[in-house]
């Protein structure tokens, strides 16, 4: 039950830090209130009475908030009751908890935890607030329109590996999931993060095995959204960075459904890190780049070979271990040191990882001691 507060009178008693709080929120809702105390903390920011708190400072007040702390005004204000009250830190005596509120539009959503667990209300509300967006609803709307308009699409990246690497971001997102497509490289234990209640659908492009399509994997996240599901599109890395994000992006907006990006650590970056390999140094690399070997329709992407003819730049490539031995070919053809350095990174961030350092001569034959994922850095 809602109970319309609006317009009513409230008193609050006690100045000290609990009261402050309470202060705030009336303030917020632009209500108005008088506050009495005892005495008062230092910087309490609004008016007080000074005095030693009687009940028939209660009359003419339709809500009281105790914020004492004290037995005694406690009992007096149980025994002389007329109006409705809230009593700090117990709940047994309140008529009334205090909420977390999200608020969009003409839409308010109260949170209570009856007065037992007031961070875990504001938490639950952030989440609302971001699950919202700017969803409106009017009474016109049909039942369809509303489950239609509550649907939101989630691209997460889940960073190389290691649960970890999550951002908060990411991590606060994956528990709101009502359903989760994820990829063949995103760590079972980033899975273990989503609700027990959460639908999950492996939708992975595995090399050598049947995979989805692009499109299906379209179809399977508007389908969910047209049911009014918050979905998710969790993926390796970043979801922009080779991840084929943009494809997703487009499909979900040109259906008319709102889409949040939630960034990733790309193992374009994590890889050299993690294998000890500064990605610019001053006056020696002042450049990186990042590209992929592989490309739609499985062909292969050697454009970038030459810029190993550059002493001033890292390479960085994705999708490589496979093309490795044309990558190589490539390379001496064009005159690239068989002398120039060469690391292989295999599984970044987890526990397995594996970094083969090897020279351009030697990279075929060393690369076979790697396993896919993995990351070449020239």
């Amino acid at each position: 039950m809602l109970i319309n507060l609006v317009n009513k009178k409230f008193l609050v008693i006690g100045a000290g830090k609990v009261a402050k709080q309470k202060c705030d929120v009336l303030s917020k809702m632009g209500e108005d209130f008088k506050v009495i105390a005892k005495e008062k903390m230092d910087d309490f920011p609004y008016d007080v009475e000074l005095k030693e708190f009687e009940i028939e400072d209660t009359k003419g007040f339709d809500v009281v908030i105790d914020a004492t702390g004290n037995e005694e005004v406690t009992k007096k204000l149980l025994d002389n009751k007329n109006f409705l009250l809230n009593v700090v830190d117990k709940p047994e005596y309140c008529d009334f908890y205090f909420g977390s509120i999200a608020k969009k539009g003409n839409l308010s959503i109260l949170v209570s935890s009856n007065g037992t667990a007031p961070r875990l209300t504001q938490v639950i509300r952030d989440r609302c607030e971001r699950i919202l967006g700017d969803f409106e609803v009017n009474r016109e709307m049909s039942y369809e329109e509303v489950k239609k308009n509550s649907a939101k699409a989630f691209l997460i990246g889940c960073g190389p590996g290691a649960v970890d690497l999550l951002t908060i971001r990411a991590y606060n997102t994956l528990k709101t999931l009502e359903v989760a497509l994820y990829d063949h490289l995103v760590n079972p234990e980033i899975l273990e993060l989503l609700p027990k209640s959460c639908e999950k659908i492996y939708v992975g492009k595995q090399k050598g095995k049947h995979s989805r399509k692009q499109e299906e994997i379209n179809e399977i996240i508007l389908k969910y959204l047209n049911e009014g599901k918050i979905v998710g599109r969790l993926k390796s890395g970043h979801p922009f960075v080779f991840g084929r994000g943009a494809e997703e992006l487009n499909a979900i907006t040109e259906a008319g459904f709102e889409v949040e990006i939630i960034e990733g650590l790309s193992s374009a970056i994590s890889a050299p890190t993690n294998a000890g390999i500064p990605l610019t140094i001053r006056g020696e690399k002042d450049s990186f780049i990042v590209v992929s070997a592989h490309l739609r329709g499985n062909r292969i992407n050697l454009n970038w070979v030459d810029l190993l003819l550059r002493e001033n730049i890292r390479v960085i490539v994705l999708m490589g271990l496979s093309r490795i031995k044309h990558i190589q070919k490539k390379a001496l053809e064009i005159g690239v040191d068989e002398n120039r350095e060469v690391y292989i990174i295999s599984n970044v961030s987890l526990d397995n990882q594996i970094t083969i350092k090897t020279t351009v001569k030697n990279m075929l034959q060393d690369s076979k001691k790697a396993t896919r994922p993995a990351v070449i850095v020239f």
